[in-house]
């Protein structure tokens, strides 16, 4: 699908009247700051008024080949995605196209009259609409589907896919929301910064931001009505804020000092520590063995969160023990001798695996995911345990494994005792729950070591969906109640000796790592891009001065203060 030329994605510059300087607030999502011209992303393609249908077949065949065509798009960009994050978001959209129930949907509509475009159309706004009403990762999906639908249409239309404005200079690219497919493949050689009206803190467009390292800024009220296109505004990243109005040279000025910003963080590559010596453990988020491909792993302890979905997604059969074996032996190959965390299939909610075939529920996201799979397909999990066990023994990589969405010590208890049972003798959790993290002490008593998904944890503490925009600061990891849960987790693993760790979005925030590092974590996992700034965080305070800051921002009233703490501390302010 092409994207849109410049004329088709915004007005001109000059055909808009200059408008007074504004700042505007939103959530800072990815730090960093750049100042450009503004450029926004253009609507989906309107739907044409119905018209009659002589062949139902034939015009149901356009309506199902416009959702392969889709499909296909996808998972090419998933092929070529930069990053692991982009390329498990692609997938599991692919996934969503290829949805046997969205193609009898339409089906259904076709044979009641509808032509393929309103049929496509009807048939994912009732989807969405059903996604919506569940709450939870069913309204998160429900955004990814208003995407599909203008996609598809596109596609059965012969019309081109409204896409990121290509001006032929670097600018800000302005939008209401990104979707996964046009967030992943953004040129970070051409885009300076996104702003979004709508979004959230751990959403698609915060995550695939941080994962490019491009600063952002979501959940930005008004800025669709304050940008005009081609003319500067600026963004930071770490603070929230938008500048309409920018001159050129301010512009030019926030840049050289952003670049200069980034010069000075940066450091030479080595273990994470503090400035007094104290280390943390550094290391890296993938999906697969080419996301090691390219990094510098120069002090890194090894893989904190090696994602298996990829293995998995929009298989319409479960991937055999000796297909699963052979890709986690070239990841632990490398790994060399570094640690690699390798997180059980997290299937279900916002990751649905046709292969297996599990019944709807009201809201997935309380009910059937992550280890608890194993409750309906016992085998799924077995296997792949005894794939990695086997691929483990031929290679010199210190290989642990670790279960997703567990609630009470005792499902610990059982994934602990299996892994050992099929010959992984190191077995942890995740801490995404906050019943998990409340029990963290008796949890350790058999877990080898917890690592922490702040987006879950997040989401679930504050009962705040991770997609609506109506809440964002709900979402915030900076929020004191989910950094107290983290500190009872830090404090329950260095009473048993036993390692705690982050591997969510929270990990790769320079300015929260320190946070993180005095509540007592002692590894953070992240995206490869992000390893300079967090490596140059840590070294810039003592492990006294991060307990200071960690203490502070459990005692802040709300996230805004916490922060703000710690910003005040970056910039010199004590």
């Amino acid at each position: 699908m092409s994207e849109a030329a410049p004329s088709e994605a915004a007005p001109s510059a000059a055909a808009a009247p200059r408008r007074p300087a504004a700042e505007l607030r939103g959530l800072g999502v990815s730090p960093g700051t750049a100042a450009g011209p503004a450029e926004v992303m253009g609507p989906a393609p309107e739907l044409p008024p119905p018209r009659a249908v002589t062949d139902p077949e034939a015009e149901t065949g356009r309506a199902v080949r416009a959702l392969a065509a889709v499909e296909a798009e996808l998972d090419r960009r998933a092929a070529a995605a930069p990053t692991p994050e982009a390329r498990e978001i692609l997938a599991a959209q692919s996934a969503m196209a290829a949805d046997p129930m969205l193609a009898a949907g339409v089906r259904s509509r076709v044979e009641r009259g509808a032509d393929a475009a309103h049929a496509l159309h009807g048939a994912f706004a009732e989807a969405a609409q059903a996604l919506l009403a569940a709450g939870g990762h069913f309204a998160e999906r429900a955004a990814d589907l208003a995407d599909l639908s203008g996609r598809a249409v596109a596609a059965v239309l012969g019309r081109p896919v409204p896409g990121v404005p290509s001006p032929g200079h670097p600018f800000v690219l302005v939008a209401d929301d990104l979707s996964p497919a046009d967030t992943a493949a953004l040129d970070t050689g051409a885009v300076l910064a996104l702003v979004t009206e709508r979004g959230g803190p751990t959403g698609h467009t915060a995550i695939l931001a941080r994962s490019l390292g491009l600063p952002a800024v979501v959940g930005c009220a008004g800025i669709l009505g304050a940008a005009v296109p081609g003319e500067p505004v600026s963004v930071d990243g770490t603070t929230g804020t938008v500048r309409t109005g920018v001159t050129e040279r301010e512009a030019a000025g926030i840049n050289a000092r952003g670049a200069a910003a980034a010069r000075e963080a940066a450091v030479p590559a080595g273990p994470g520590r503090t400035a007094d010596g104290r280390p943390v453990d550094l290391m890296v988020n993938i999906g697969s063995a080419a996301d090691l491909g390219g990094v510098d792993l120069t002090g890194v302890a090894g893989v904190g969160l090696f994602r298996t979905e990829f293995l998995f997604l929009g298989r319409r059969e479960e991937p055999g023990p000796d297909e699963q074996a052979a890709a986690y032996a070239e990841v632990f190959a490398a790994a060399g001798d570094r640690t690699v965390v390798v997180r059980t299939l997290d299937a279900g909610a916002d990751k649905p695996l046709p292969f297996l075939r599990m019944p709807e529920e009201p809201n997935p996201a309380l009910g059937v995911r992550g280890l608890r799979v194993a409750r309906r397909r016992p085998d799924v999990l077995t296997t792949q345990l005894e794939a990695i066990a086997r691929a483990a023994a031929g290679t010199r990589a210190r290989v642990a494994v670790m279960a997703p969405m567990v609630s009470t010590p005792a499902e610990a208890d059982e994934f602990v005792a299996l892994a050992r049972d099929r010959g992984l003798p190191v077995a942890g959790v995740m801490i995404e729950v906050p019943s998990a993290a409340l029990r963290a002490a008796r949890i350790l008593r058999e877990a080898d070591f917890l690592s922490i998904g702040t987006n879950d944890l997040s989401q679930y503490t504050l009962a705040a969906d991770r997609q609506s925009s109506d809440v964002p600061e709900l979402l915030d990891p900076w929020q004191p109640a989910v950094l107290d849960l983290v500190a009872r987790c830090a404090e329950a693993g260095g009473a048993a000796g036993k390692s705690v760790g982050v591997c969510g979005e929270a990990a790769a925030d320079p300015l929260l790592a320190p946070v993180l590092a005095g509540l007592g974590v002692t590894r953070l996992s992240m995206a490869p891009r992000a390893l300079p700034t967090v490596r140059a965080a840590l070294l810039r305070r003592t492990f006294g001065e991060c307990a200071d800051l960690a203490e502070r921002a459990l005692a802040a009233d709300g996230p805004a203060e916490a922060r703000g703490l710690a910003l005040a501390h970056h910039n010199g302010g004590g």
